[in-house]
């Protein structure tokens, strides 16, 4: 019952898909600190590519940028096999790769919504389907492959922003943790989400012109997301502390699905 025990991901291997920025990079960051092997991908690979050698640099460890776009299943076949060229298995999947786009509901564009559905929705089952032959090389009983995939507090909630495709593709994103859960837990590999509130990010920041004072005025704990909120999540959930944990939605948003709701604007 030791912390660095029932707790360690030392010497584990991890993807994380979106890991450049954002939350992404915030899991990747609690991994690496505490001695796993982390692979990122982003589609811009001079971000990705200098992301990964900050974090390196950052933790005195391995993380290794591996550049992708995976919105289509070209793409992501192209990504799993890099990674199959570097290790023979991996023990943590986490999807987090997504996309947002609003525009009024009478202007809404097929663009918007196949862009925000295939990386959000799509993206997560065939990444989750194309590593399984990874996965279940390092799956056991005794320490069982991980799948974290990140949803939103908006897939819970109504939001209040117009992004009709992406409250849409969260909502998807829960339901399928719990299918996928209840199909590879017979296979050792156990399947989560993480469903964040409102963390620092280009995506919402962009949507409230960086100004996050009136989303922290209205949070019950009177404060933005940090790191170590959804990095120590995400440790819990790759660990033995977690290993009894399958199919479920955690929120990480300070209490704001469990008070009055979120509403993101005012």
């Amino acid at each position: 019952m030791k912390i660095d025990e029932i707790f360690s991901v030392k010497n584990k291997i991890a993807v994380v898909t979106g890991g450049s920025r954002g939350i992404g990079e915030m899991i990747a960051s609690a991994y690496l600190a505490n001695g796993a092997r982390v692979y990122i991908t982003s589609r811009k690979a001079d971000i990705c590519d200098a992301k990964a050698i900050e974090l390196s640099e950052r933790y005195d460890a391995q993380c290794i940028s591996l550049p992708s776009d995976l919105s289509s299943v070209d793409g992501i076949d192209s990504f799993v096999r890099d990674v199959e060229s570097l290790e023979e298995s991996i023990d943590i999947l986490v999807n987090n790769a997504g996309a947002a786009w609003a525009e009024p509901i009478d202007q809404f564009t097929e663009r918007g919504w196949d862009k925000v559905m295939d990386l959000n929705v799509k993206s997560v089952f065939f990444s989750t389907q194309k590593f399984l032959p990874l996965l279940r090389k390092s799956a056991s009983l005794d320490d069982p492959a991980r799948v974290i995939n990140i949803g939103s507090i908006d897939g819970i909630g109504t939001p209040v922003f117009e992004t009709y495709p992406y409250s849409a593709s969260k909502a998807s994103v829960h339901h399928m943790t719990r299918v996928l859960a209840a199909r590879l837990v017979k296979e050792n590999i156990l399947v989560n989400a993480i469903a964040p509130g409102p963390f620092p990010s280009d995506m919402l920041g962009a949507a409230v012109e960086h100004n996050y004072e009136g989303i922290i005025s209205r949070n019950p704990v009177h404060r933005m997301g940090r790191a170590e909120d959804v990095g120590g999540l995400a440790i819990y959930l790759s660990s033995k502390a977690g290993s009894y944990t399958v199919g479920e939605t955690i929120t990480c948003d300070g209490g704001t699905i469990s008070s009055s709701g979120h509403d993101l604007s005012e």
